[in-house]
């Protein structure tokens, strides 16, 4: 290989190399990582530390007393309590995933500030059964041919 082709094989690998740190760099800001409550509980150095949650609510631990919501988070097989201050967004509903930002405490306890709502991306309008399923109807609520 001659020295001249050498230079600009160097030349490529630093230009590829710079082009995907940048990449990365960028995409670091855009992912949303969280860690799941029995991640959480096993790790044991989350106390104290900012960090995201994820989970489902579970059925029946949802309540609203002076000011704060309460409500427990799990991923199966692990739980843990989460208080956050005010009121959740309004699709927020027991049985649902949900990703919360906060500090873990003592008990452990999760210290919400802010509640997150995963869903589908799939969009289905009020009172429909499903996507792609049931009558056309027109602007009037006939059904429509089709």
């Amino acid at each position: 290989m001659s020295r001249r082709r050498r230079a600009r094989a160097t030349l490529v690998l630093i230009v590829l190399a710079g082009a995907g740190l940048l990449v990365g760099a960028g995409l670091r800001d855009t992912v949303t990582y969280y860690r799941t409550p029995g991640e959480v509980l096993a790790g044991g150095d989350a106390a104290g530390a900012r960090l995201r949650l994820g989970g489902r609510v579970v059925p029946g631990t949802l309540r609203q007393d002076g000011g704060q919501t309460r409500f427990r988070l799990t991923d199966g097989s692990h739980e843990i309590d989460v208080v956050q201050r005010g009121a959740p967004p309004d699709m927020f509903r027991e049985g649902r995933d949900a990703v919360v930002e906060g500090v873990l405490g003592a008990g452990p306890v999760f210290r919400a500030d802010t509640v997150l709502v995963r869903h589908g991306n799939e969009y289905r309008p009020a009172g429909a059964e499903s996507a792609g399923t049931g009558a056309r109807r027109n602007a009037g609520g006939e059904p429509t041919p089709g």
